[in-house]
């Protein structure tokens, strides 16, 4: 016996459920009409669009040419969604209160719940947070120039989430010694008295001529004291002054310069500084800036290798290479130094043409072969040939390396083919220009065709603190002995200042001659406000917790404001070695960018824009860490 637990449907028979034939046809018809409604629906209503993504699962894109490419490429390449998330696990280095070096701790990963609970809980910070960071009106949004950024893609508030931890920190980084917060408050009255100094006499002018009270122009576009002072006045609280630099690049900037700007300088200032001002504070006018100048640099990689001129007209968008470069070549520092600048691009417009550029330099770099495995300073962008023999860790060649652990660093640890040739990078460099003095002084020699030269730059000071922050990702085995170098290349640029009458360091010095950590020559004797060294002391107190380096850098301090500080800002200085100083009569942007930041983090707490969350551009701009999940564009080499 069967039971029936509905009745039958009207004209079907209760015995054998059948159908007569008009009835059957009338309910195919109705079926059919059912079927074509809802597909009608979902393709042809406007919303229909998430519903498509639902059944198709695979959509056809453009193929994507990496090469030399035109300026039109960054319009035509399809946009690709970034809809996934997850957790990110990467870790920062923080060591403990010691005067010995330790081996880098990982933090374990922190949960994007546990993290927001730890940011609700902060109230003063949130309420510190809410007065720094006004966010633009709907109007001001509504009229700010899209080029191409696609505000439906990049989520800000998606970004803030997956931080780890709150960009300025509990407390704004406020340390709990009052000593060091004696001392920080210092460096933020020293910025704070070159910047009004610089508006005073130079708003708007690339930097201050302190001694005769005006600003300096040059005739390169890309240097403006302005852009690279947002991101240092915010973390201060300098609330006031950076409001009005915020007003300045809302009603002043000019990105349509038909004056010869540097690709370099644009890229680590301009770009960095904007990119940097937007993730911290969320302003869409940073933003747009930046990703509508970047889109502006795309001509110079316009070679027949894709390795871009160094120099642009950002309005014609002609390019070309540096008169002074050997036959035409562009440098290594200047093609090496656009990957985290042009990898956010990508990231806020949804554009790969910005990481496709920056790959395509990697891929050549990586097919040329390389003599002794060193990067030679110049490269001819036409044959993708080296021009010239000649290897520095200091001008020339310095930020290249940064970038590479940089990139590797800032892609959560995904980039592995970064992560090889830093590391392979290094290996050579330690075969070859790595040199121990007479005096016990490790240092970085340059290398001229395989003759070396043993003199090493104030620019070549930054390796100490590059090292460092890629210690923790060596191999096991030379973890340590990778953060002992950075020590002992800290320790030996902090020698040629100490080494001085002035207590600050030259522009270059020797080992040689029975000279060691000083300079022989007049020309290289001069200190133009630099920051590598303090750079290096920064990382190497976060890394370590060794008193050593706030001493040192409380020493650096004190001698700027001795003999860099005068009437109407700071000024470099032509003689380190002399108590009679002659003042060059200039102060430099990046003193305001770098110098300046780095000395306040220095005397701050770790939570201030923390190693976890943020890597830094090599003009000092915080660019955050990319997850996996949120990149457009896979870290590997084809």
């Amino acid at each position: 016996m069967r039971c029936v637990d509905k009745p039958p449907l009207p004209g079907v028979s209760a015995s054998g459920m059948g159908l007569r034939l008009s009835q059957k046809f009338v309910f195919l018809l109705f079926l059919s009409g059912l079927v074509t409604l809802c597909f009608g629906a979902l393709f042809f209503l406007p919303d229909s669009v998430r519903l498509k993504r639902i059944f198709l699962s695979k959509t056809e894109t453009q193929p994507v040419t990496v090469g030399s490419g035109s300026e039109n490429d960054a319009r035509e390449h399809l946009k690709r969604p970034k809809d996934q998330e997850h957790p990110r696990g990467m870790t920062s280095a923080k060591g403990e209160t010691s005067t010995k070096l330790k081996s880098l701790s990982r933090k374990p990963p922190v949960s994007h719940e546990a993290t927001e609970e730890r940011l609700a809980g902060g109230k003063a910070q949130e309420d510190l947070t809410l007065s720094r960071s006004k966010t633009e009106s709907a109007s001001e949004r509504a009229t700010s120039p899209d080029h191409g950024a696609n505000s439906d893609t990049f989520s800000y508030k998606k970004f803030k989430r997956c931080l780890l931890k709150h960009p300025l920190g509990r407390d704004n980084g406020k340390p709990s010694d009052p000593k060091t917060n004696e001392r920080r408050e210092k460096v933020k009255e020293m910025m704070k008295f070159a910047w009004d100094n610089y508006k005073r006499y130079a708003w708007g002018k690339n930097e201050l001529r302190p001694l005769t009270r005006n600003g300096h122009i040059g005739n390169m576009f890309g240097e403006s004291s302005v852009i690279d002072s947002l991101d240092t006045l915010y973390i201060m609280g300098l609330m006031e002054e950076y409001n009005d630099a915020k007003e300045w690049v809302q009603t002043s900037l000019d990105l349509n310069s038909n004056g010869e700007a540097s690709l370099f300088e644009v890229n680590i200032r301009y770009v960095g500084g904007l990119l940097s001002a937007y993730y911290l504070t969320g302003e869409e006018l940073f933003k747009n800036k930046a990703v509508e100048l970047g889109e502006k640099l795309l001509p110079a990689f316009n070679t027949p290798t894709g390795i871009p001129r160094g120099v642009i007209n950002l309005g014609s968008g002609t390019s070309w290479s540096w008169g002074w470069a050997s036959a035409g070549s562009s440098i290594l520092a200047e093609f090496g130094t656009l990957h985290l600048e042009f990898v956010h691009l990508t990231e806020l417009s949804s554009n790969p043409i910005y990481t496709e550029k920056v790959m395509n330099i990697r891929k050549l770099l990586n097919k040329i072969e390389k003599p002794h495995g060193l990067y030679p300073n110049f490269l001819s962008p036409v044959s993708g040939n080296w021009v010239q023999h000649h290897v520095s860790i200091g001008g020339l060649g310095d930020s290249f390396y940064e970038y590479l652990i940089k990139s590797y660093l800032m892609s959560d640890k995904t980039d592995d083919d970064a992560k090889k040739m830093y590391y392979s990078a290094l290996e050579a460099i330690e075969a070859n220009l790595v040199q121990k003095s007479p005096g016990g002084l490790t240092y970085m020699a340059e290398w001229r065709g395989g003759i070396l030269d043993h003199k090493m730059g104030h620019l070549a000071c930054f390796s100490g603190g590059m090292i460092g922050i890629g210690a923790d990702d060596g191999a096991p085995e030379k973890r340590q002995h990778y953060l002992d170098l950075a020590a002992e290349i800290t320790h030996t640029c902090h020698e040629s200042y100490a080494r001085s009458a002035t207590k600050l360091g030259p522009e270059a010095f020797r080992f040689d001659g029975g000279a060691e950590a000083t300079a022989t020559r007049l020309s290289d004797r001069y200190y133009i406000l630099r920051p590598e060294v303090i750079e290096s002391y920064m990382y190497m107190w976060r890394l370590t917790h060794d008193p050593k380096y706030r001493e040192w850098g409380w020493e650096a301090v004190e001698a700027l404001e001795e003999h860099c500080r005068v009437e109407s800002g700071f000024s470099g200085i032509r003689d380190v070695y002399t108590m009679t100083v002659s003042h060059d009569n200039m102060q430099q942007s990046f003193f305001l960018s770098e110098t300046l930041k780095y000395l306040y983090l220095l005397f701050s707490d770790d939570d201030l824009l923390p190693l976890e969350d943020w890597v830094f551009n090599t003009e000092a701009h915080p660019l955050p860490i990319i997850l996996l999940s949120q990149s457009s564009q896979p870290f590997r080499l084809e």
